[in-house]
């Protein structure tokens, strides 16, 4: 079976790493990289860290307004499929390469595998909701991480097509910290272990209005503990324009950090504070608490076990949420014990 990878941003790299491996010795597989994001922290460290296979095909197709994108995108897949003819087009999560790929197979007739199937914000004004519904809706299989994401698409009636595989971030993440824990990495910024926080702001919702960003920044430099911001270069221009000073208070800015690091940063810090999906269910695998700026959460488990409380509207209690008591111990394992690339492969094969 010659299976096709689309992928397109350092996530959905991560998200790679456990398939592509346990892919080999079962099935044909094949990669394009659709250059949504360019991102200097996928160096060769980061692909050797992981075990990433480089691409077959990288379209090159960089950023820029969502329509554009995923056109060129369209283009650039379609001409890719004709060439490969694969058994299956499988795509990752919630971007625009996401969705580019899934038009471009269904149109032509290709099998589609969705992972990450099932997941809802119920927020219609995420792009990334958009993207993640229509690609369900249109995939032939939906590999779902939780029985949370498998209830959401017997709701919308593709139960026959779906199958729990657990979650393949827990793969990734248990092997890297297997990894850390064999080498002696630092922390960001010099920080000692347990004395700090982490965050990383990046959501529209949460940067594109003046008065909203600077609630937020407020609110972590009122903090007990240093903060590091893990910020992106958007949200430095972002600041600059609007006259915020990042470094406020307890705040202390940092680049953003290729994934071993971040984890390294994110499993010895005393909290989390983020509006990032992955990130919030990062710290609760890691049982770090999480204070979540979004009024909602796609992994409502974090939530429901006490690991992730969601602050939006209120970002005055912003404090006394991230300085809580830790939350009750838990052995709940909602997103799989770290087989879900093993099962993901296998639900493939599987299909006639």
């Amino acid at each position: 079976m010659r299976i096709l990878s689309v992928v397109g941003a350092r996530p959905q790299f991560v998200k790679l790493a456990p398939i592509a491996h346990a892919m080999k010795g079962r099935a044909e597989h094949l990669i394009v990289h659709t250059g949504q994001h360019y991102d200097e922290l996928m160096s060769d460290v980061f692909f050797k860290d992981l075990g990433i296979p480089a691409p077959d095909f990288n379209l090159g197709v960089g950023s820029g307004k969502h329509g554009k994108q995923t056109g060129a995108m369209l283009a650039g897949l379609e001409e890719i499929f004709e060439e490969v003819r694969p058994d299956w087009v499988l795509v990752y999560g919630d971007t625009n390469s996401t969705l580019a790929a899934a038009v471009a197979a269904v149109k032509m007739h290709i099998p589609l595998a969705h992972l990450e199937a099932g997941l809802r914000s119920f927020n219609r004004r995420m792009p990334e909701e958009h993207n993640r519904v229509l690609t369900d809706h249109s995939s032939d299989l939906l590999l779902a991480p939780t029985e949370v994401a498998m209830g959401h698409l017997a709701n919308e009636g593709l139960a026959e097509r779906s199958v729990l595989v657990g979650d393949v971030m827990t793969d990734v993440l248990f092997g890297t910290k297997a990894l850390l824990e064999s080498r002696s990495e630092p922390l960001p910024l010099g920080m000692e272990a347990g004395s700090y926080y982490i965050s990383t702001i990046h959501r529209p919702d949460n940067t594109d209005e003046p008065v909203r960003l600077k609630q937020i920044i407020d609110s972590l430099a009122s903090l007990d503990k240093p903060v590091v911001l893990l910020a992106h270069p958007r949200l430095v221009g972002l600041a600059a324009r609007y006259g915020l000073d990042l470094e406020a208070g307890a705040i202390r800015v940092a680049s953003p950090l290729a994934y071993p690091q971040l984890i390294n940063a994110v499993m010895n810090s005393a909290g989390v504070i983020t509006d990032s999906g992955g990130l919030q269910k990062e710290a609760f695998l890691l049982r770090v608490p999480c204070t979540t700026i979004r009024p909602e959460t796609e992994w409502v488990e974090t939530v429901e076990l006490g690991w992730n409380i969601l602050v939006s509207d209120d970002l005055g209690s912003l404090a006394s949420v991230v300085q809580r008591p830790a939350p009750r111990s838990t052995s709940a394992t909602p997103y799989g014990t770290g087989e879900a690339a093993k099962a993901v492969v296998s639900a493939l094969l599987d299909q006639p």
